[in-house]
């Protein structure tokens, strides 16, 4: 059996503490930069979808969600009346509205 000399032993085993700040530091890093590249532009399209939905009038052509294309005839709070071809009108939810579409565009479909 070989034996390990008492002073290497005792200096192997000491390890130094470091700073506990340091040992965090990856795991701040990561939040942040999970912060930057997903949350924060997560919530910048919320917004932006909800002041688009706040915006809607009638007569306005839209794209839902489910990609049915129509013109809006009525509003209510919660829901709105599209007609998606002469005749044929349904009810959706305001904020199942994908897209507001330009004038005309229902036209070229």
């Amino acid at each position: 059996m070989i034996l390990i000399p008492d002073a290497l032993a005792q200096a192997g085993a000491a390890a130094p503490a470091g700073d506990p700040f340091m040992a965090f530091l990856p795991l701040i890093l990561f939040a942040v930069v999970f912060y930057f590249l997903l949350i924060r532009p997560q919530a910048k399209r919320q917004k932006e979808h909800r002041k688009m939905v706040e915006a809607l009038a009638k007569g306005d052509e839209i794209i839902t969600l489910g990609g049915l294309a129509g013109r809006i005839v009525d509003l209510g709070e919660n829901f709105i009346l599209l007609e998606v071809c002469e005749g044929v009108r349904i009810k959706i939810r305001r904020m199942a509205v994908e897209a507001v579409l330009p004038k005309g565009t229902l036209q070229e479909l």
